[in-house]
């Protein structure tokens, strides 16, 4: 049992005062970094781990390649149009997408590396086929490719067997 919450049922968490809790606060305050600093590392980590709601209830995480819209709060990525990740999408839109970096090692503590992380939980949307859609494949290419003569060949190439994906935040 922990001082700032009580579990009363496995999916609800209530605070002291009896008000639902929608997302758990970080227990160890002092390794929280803010928000801003949390959008900068979503702006920054070249990759992250998204995690759905897999079979029979088991979680089903994947690294991905995605961009971070700080003015939309959105977390676009793409992916094959079938597997397991869509498969799980299709029954239950809730995520968690996880980013690290800034990886520091103090040489007193060599042996415990010193990361930060900016955890989101939010709801991912299929997107549909068009020019916004092909414009955000084109962002997220702009991360990865370094030109855009080769974002435009590999989207003729495979553009067509790309689903996009968008993940509306609702905390970080």
């Amino acid at each position: 049992m922990f001082k700032a919450a009580k579990i009363l049922c496995k999916q609800t968490l209530y605070g002291n005062k009896g008000e639902k809790i929608m997302f758990r606060t970080i227990r160890r305050k002092a390794k929280e970094i803010d928000t801003e600093a949390a959008k900068e590392l979503l702006e920054s980590a070249r990759r992250g781990v998204l995690a759905v709601n897999g079979d029979d209830g088991y979680p089903y995480a994947v690294p991905i390649n995605y961009i971070y819209d700080k003015e939309a709060g959105k977390i676009f990525f793409h992916g094959a149009r079938a597997g397991h990740k869509i498969d799980s999408l299709k029954a239950s839109d809730k995520v968690c997408f996880t980013v690290y970096g800034n990886e520091t090692i103090k040489e007193e503590e060599a042996w415990a590396p010193f990361v930060q992380s900016a955890v989101v939980f939010g709801r991912c949307h299929l997107l549909e086929e068009g020019t916004e859609a092909t414009e955000i494949l084109k962002k997220i290419a702009r991360k990865y490719y370094p030109n855009e003569q080769l974002i435009d060949e590999e989207i003729e190439r495979s553009g067509k067997a790309v689903q996009l994906f968008e993940i509306e935040i609702e905390h970080i």
